[in-house]
């Protein structure tokens, strides 16, 4: 990882969910600030004491500096970077609350599922100050503070808006890494956002309507047919756009899926739990892409029709 003069000591990170746990735990076992920030006290209070307790893949505790239930009280002492890892549902919001936080060499970082996420920030924030990562773990929230980790394949990816935030997009992928989150700087985080999406596309909205696990999707001989049409219509409308997936992408999501084991998707673990999905940034955007080239998402539509009629 290249060296440079940008190594930021103070982190923000918006919501205390099993994503957002999980940087923040390694933040901290890293000796690094951070502050935890979500609407809900219970998810924030076992992070400060005794604080936020990892198992599976990787295994230890660790306890955040401070935590708030105010996105516009981290403006009292600005983090040098904000990793928002809430639902795309609340990104307007989210968005609204750091506008006069962000810039002036303080970054906000998408670590979130979904395609464009990041355009959302930008939109508010502008492009200079707003960063995208692709993240490569699963896991589930047992409890406030306690998260199962299912599976942790790194790397990770992040890549700068503005080729002006460049240096600072490699020095947070340089802490992240010292951390134990190993974080790549790349310049193709546009393909990679799309290859995870057209991958969550086949496996969250499939696992969310029948309550089944990755595992048990995977190994059912009629799922996995239905598995196999939304990929390649993903990998369709993707390639349409011009987007690059690379000539093994079907063989390594296939993989991937079967390592993911009894793991239950965040579509379905929201389902379960009531919430609104994520599948407006997922289905929903292979379904828009798709109209911008002329292209029919039969499979993304119905997939997208049936979890909408599931949130509450």
């Amino acid at each position: 990882m290249k060296k440079n003069s940008y190594k930021p000591k103070k982190f923000a990170v918006i919501g205390a969910g099993p994503v957002g746990g999980v940087v923040a735990a390694f933040l901290s076992k890293g000796g690094y600030e951070v502050t935890l920030c979500d609407v809900v006290p219970a998810l924030l209070e076992p992070a400060l004491n005794p604080g936020i307790v990892l198992e599976g893949s990787d295994n230890f505790q660790a306890r955040v500096s401070s935590i708030t239930t105010r996105v516009d009280e981290l403006a009292k002492d600005p983090p040098d970077v904000i990793i928002v890892t809430v639902k795309a549902t609340a990104l307007p919001l989210i968005a609204s609350a750091l506008e006069g936080i962000a810039g002036e060499g303080r970054y906000v970082v998408s670590w979130q599922n979904g395609i464009d996420t990041e355009r959302v920030l930008s939109k508010t924030l502008g492009a200079k100050s707003v960063m995208r990562a692709v993240v490569n773990y699963g896991c589930t929230l047992l409890k406030p503070g306690q998260i199962q980790m299912a599976f942790h394949q790194r790397p990770h990816y992040l890549q700068e808006l503005d080729p002006q935030s460049r240096d600072a997009a490699i020095g947070i992928c340089n802490v992240l890494t010292e951390c134990g989150l190993d974080t790549h700087h790349t310049d193709q985080i546009r393909n990679m956002v799309w290859s995870k999406a057209v991958n969550n596309s086949s496996m969250n909205p499939i696992c969310a309507v029948t309550g089944k696990t990755m595992f048990d999707v995977i190994n059912d001989p009629i799922l996995f047919n239905l598995v196999d049409s939304l990929l390649k219509e993903g990998v369709a409308v993707a390639r349409a756009n011009e987007f690059i997936l690379g000539p093994d992408f079907y063989p390594d999501t296939i993989s991937y899926i079967r390592n993911a084991g009894h793991h239950k998707p965040s579509m379905l673990q929201d389902i379960e739990a009531g919430r609104r999905t994520e599948i407006d940034f997922i289905n929903g955007k292979i379904i828009e892409y798709g109209l911008r080239v002329g292209m029919a998402t039969p499979f993304n539509t119905t997939l997208r029709s049936l979890v909408k009629a599931l949130e509450t």
